[in-house]
Formats: C-alpha cells, structure tokens, sequence
C-alpha cells in the first residue's frame, strides 16, 4: 500500500452513494449515484468515475463524468435524477450502464467502449415487442438496476418495496438477450418485500430496495437493502433467478447487530438508506456501502470494509471503521481530519439521522468546492469516534477546534472507557490548537472524542504526537 485508505475513501468533498465496484483491468472503479454537499434531495449530479489502482486502494483518480442526466431522452431538460446505476460487460466486450430516471419506472441503457468514458444513451429495457419493462400491464415499477452477464445472458434485478404497500411484492429478475435491451425471460420474483415476508427467511429483513448481484465461485449472492434501511443484507442461490436463501446481513451503517465493542442494539453513528455490493480486489473480499452527512439523508459518501467469508459461503457482518480498505490500522502519528469518524453519537444513540442537535460531518464552501470536511454541532455528552491506529511512543494529542464552547474533551479507547486525557477547551473564533499529554503503551487502538461541557464546537481535526 502507497497511501493510507480511508472511509470515505474518496476526498471529503466528494458525495458518491450507491457504489457498485468493479475491477477492470488492474484497477477498481466505482459507479454510483451523485449527490451534493448539503443536497435537498437524492443524486443531484450527474454520473462521475473514481478509480484507484488495485495495489494502491488510497491512490483515487476522478476519471470525470462519464454520463451528462441530460443524455437521456425522457430527461433533456434536466429535471429528472439520476438514480444508483450498475454497470456490465456485455458479450461484445462493451460496458453498458443501466439506470432508472427519478420520475419514471423504465431501464434506460447506455454504452461505451471503456469502463470510464464517455457513456452513450443505447436504448430502453424492454419485451420483444417493443413495450418497454414497467409499462406493460401488470409490471411492476422498475427501480435500482443491478446487472450480471454471463454468455449471451444478462441478468437484470430491479425492484423497490416500502413498508405498508402491498402493490409492490418483492425483488425482480429478467434475463435480457445479447443485445443487452431485449428481454428473453420475463420478470420473476426472487426475494420478498415487508408485506410479503411474513412466514419466510427474509422476515425482519425483507427486500427494500438496492439490489445488487455477483458470483462466487457458482454461488450467486443477491445484495440488496432490507426493510430497515440501513443494512445490506446477502441471500444465496445456485441459479441466478430464483431460490434464494437469506445469508445475513453484510453491513449497517450505524454497526447495528455488532456487539464486539458495544451493545448490539446501540447504534454507534447515524444511519439511513444504503445501498453497495461486494467485490474481490487481489486476495480480498470488501463490502462497499455508504454514510450519511450534513445530518440529512442526501449528502451521502461511499465507504468500504475488509470481509471475511466462510469456507462455507458465510459472509461475516463487517464492523464499520475510519480504515477500511487500508488493510489494517492507520499509522498512529501525524494529523487527522475529524470527518473520519466512523462512530458518531450522543449520550442517546439514534439509529437515524435527523435529530437537529446531533453532531454532524459538514464542508465549508458550495458543492464542487474541494474543502476539507469536518465535524460540527458537537454539544455536551457527543462522542466522536475513530477505528483504528497503531499507536507507537505516543506522547500528546492535539485538537483543531473553534465556536462558543467551554469545556473539555474526553480522550477514551473505548466508546465508554476511562479517560486516558483531557483537553479542556474555550472560545474561539478561529480554528485554535488545544493538546494535552497522553501516554498509551504501544498497540492497536480506537480512538473516542466526547465532550463534556457547554456551547457548540467544531473540530477539525486531531493530531497524534510521538517521539
């Protein structure tokens, strides 16, 4: 590894949700949906590409947009989003991206040559005479593509099912033909929404939205989002459109249902919708999935975490970390910014965001301004908290913090461990240093911040001093 990976593992000012990673040729590339920075609704951008190196997981490269909202002929004058995207590879070697619009229920297909071009509107889903998937009598609507290719064969699964409407029963599966738009077998149901889940496997964690397919090995794994949003959750089956079997869940992310370091039903940050897949890269397998900034549901970011699966195709729930796709902890000196916090939380945890008082990750400047985020409206009792670092000869810590404040911070390993420093903290209008000594015998470490005092703070970031 040539630099540190981090959760988000793209730059701070960047909001890509929804991410489906691929490696193509030596490097992984992530196709999501695009929101803003401080957004008032879902994936107002067009689609952009990020790109790392598969040997180099913290080396990013913005590949630039790879297809304009406008590109779509139900959507010239903009007005439509563009929601979470997958794309495949077809058997002409071509890579076609699948999408919905906001306001309609069709697959819309583009194409390019290169995974991260320039991608071209192909054409709509639809059955071979010409109707369109979705608006046919009795079709469900179409929502989330996600798409595997095998031979002349294109899997699509789509679907969206909210709780209390029973219009909507569960995750859909249509076989599309080799030229990618014609559908060779009809849609058919492969896992069950809330309304319908009762009795079966998938209840309390039926079908909601985000689905997602791979293959491993000839087990294929169906991702999706369940009824309780937060989690992605996997089912298993030896054929791709049916007999499913649910397997667990992958990741939540407010760290729902872990309980090596807390209480399983504490959340440890805010959640919301998620949406993301699995992906081999080398050796290893890592679950992509995304956060919630601003204290809203629409200025998300893509994270990532190591997986480990089971001999027995078991995929174990992944903790969710400042870290992720580092391949173990971060170096344990040197400066960081506080907008990796993987743990956020007052001393009442929400499983959701949206309470006004909660500390939340902001950026200074407009969408697009490329400025390091940071944490705000941290009040009395909020703990921020960072996983994990390997700590070596560490003498100080130092926080960049500003506001109306009078207090201390609490520096724990533990969300609810001892102290092991304290910084105390005042007024200042500008972002002001403020450190105490601390002394950890070398090791692996979490990190937790909580304040203790009154006013509202900033902190923007933390500074581990060795010598």
């Amino acid at each position: 590894m040539k630099k540190q990976a981090f959760n988000p593992y793209l730059p701070s000012w960047e909001y890509i949700p929804d991410g489906e990673p691929y490696v193509f040729d030596g490097r992984v590339y992530v196709y999501g949906s695009h929101d803003f920075a401080n957004g008032h609704v879902f994936c107002l951008g067009d689609y952009v590409c990020w790109s790392a190196p598969v040997d180099d997981l913290g080396d990013w490269r913005y590949e630039g947009v790879i297809y304009d909202k406008c590109a779509d002929p139900f959507n010239r004058d903009g007005r439509m989003c563009l929601y979470a995207p997958d794309v495949t590879v077809g058997p002409d070697g071509r890579y076609y991206l699948y999408y919905v619009l906001d306001r309609v229920s069709v697959v819309s297909v583009a194409v390019c040559d290169t995974p991260a071009g320039k991608y071209e509107f192909l054409g709509y889903v639809h059955y071979k005479d010409g109707t369109r998937l979705g608006e046919r009598p009795g079709d469900e609507p179409q929502f989330d593509p996600g798409v595997l290719t095998e031979g002349d064969k294109t899997y699509l699964f789509t679907g969206f099912c909210g709780r209390g409407d029973k219009s909507r029963h569960g995750a859909m599966a249509t076989v599309l033909g080799p030229d990618m738009l014609t559908i060779e077998e009809e849609p058919v149901f492969v896992a069950p929404g809330s309304e319908y889940s009762q009795g079966t496997d998938f209840e309390n964690h039926a079908f909601f939205e985000a689905p997602s397919i791979r293959k491993i090995g000839d087990t294929y794994y169906f991702i999706y989002s369940s009824e309780v949003m937060h989690e992605l959750c996997y089912a298993t089956s030896k054929k791709p459109t049916g007999g499913y079997v649910y397997g667990g869940v992958i990741v939540s992310n407010c760290d729902l249902h872990i309980d090596s370091y807390k209480p399983a039903d504490m959340p440890a940050a805010y959640g919301a919708n998620n949406h993301g897949s699995i992906v081999q890269i080398n050796d290893d397998w890592y679950i992509f999935y995304h956060r919630h900034t601003y204290g809203t549901w629409y200025s998300r970011q893509g994270c990532a975490e190591k997986l480990t699966i089971l001999p027995d195709g078991t995929i174990m729930q992944a903790e969710i970390t400042s870290c992720g796709l580092n391949g173990g902890p971060l170096k344990g000196e040197g400066e960081y910014p506080t907008y990796l916090a993987c743990h956020l939380f007052t001393k009442t945890p929400s499983i959701y965001v949206g309470a006004p008082s909660s500390p939340r990750i902001v950026q200074d400047g407009k969408d697009g301004d490329e400025c390091t985020a940071y944490l705000t409206n941290i009040t009395d009792g909020a703990t921020a908290g960072f996983k994990s670092f390997d700590i070596k000869g560490l003498k100080e810590i130092a926080i960049d913090v500003h506001g109306y404040m009078n207090g201390v911070f609490h520096i724990k390993t533990r969300w609810d461990g001892e102290s092991i420093g304290d910084i105390r903290v005042s007024n200042s209008n500008i972002w002001e240093r403020f450190s105490t000594p601390v002394s950890l015998p070398d090791g692996v470490y979490d990190l937790y911040f909580t304040f203790e005092g009154s006013g509202n703070v900033g902190m923007k970031s933390f500074t581990l001093i060795c010598g």
